[in-house]
């Protein structure tokens, strides 16, 4: 790598790291000005883990491979029912099982 493509990568890098830290501490001051929260900004507040679990889990879920999918629907159906760990112990026993018996 030349040292012009290095200068670039680092103010990428830089320029990524003000990106959140604005990003991050506008949040922050934009909150703490508000005396009250208003309704719809509660909502859009309340729908952020949704759309990073989804962020999370639909690449895995598309490219992981079926025993990942498979596995990733029988924790959903499980985790509609029972606690996180039992959610958490029913994907990893699904990935083991078809691990073992398939691959």
């Amino acid at each position: 790598m030349d040292s012009a493509q290095h200068m670039q990568l680092i103010y990428v890098i830089l320029a990524a790291a003000l990106a959140t830290f604005f990003t991050r501490i506008g949040g922050y001051v934009m909150i703490t000005r508000l005396k009250r929260i208003p309704p719809r900004m509660e909502v859009a507040l309340s729908a952020v883990p949704a759309a990073v679990l989804s962020t999370l889990v639909a690449p895995a879920f598309l490219s992981g491979g079926w025993d990942g999918a498979l596995a990733m629907l029988v924790a959903l159906v499980v985790g509609l029912r029972f606690s996180s760990l039992w959610m958490l112990f029913a994907g990893w026993l699904v990935v083991m099982a078809v691990r073992h018996t398939v691959m």
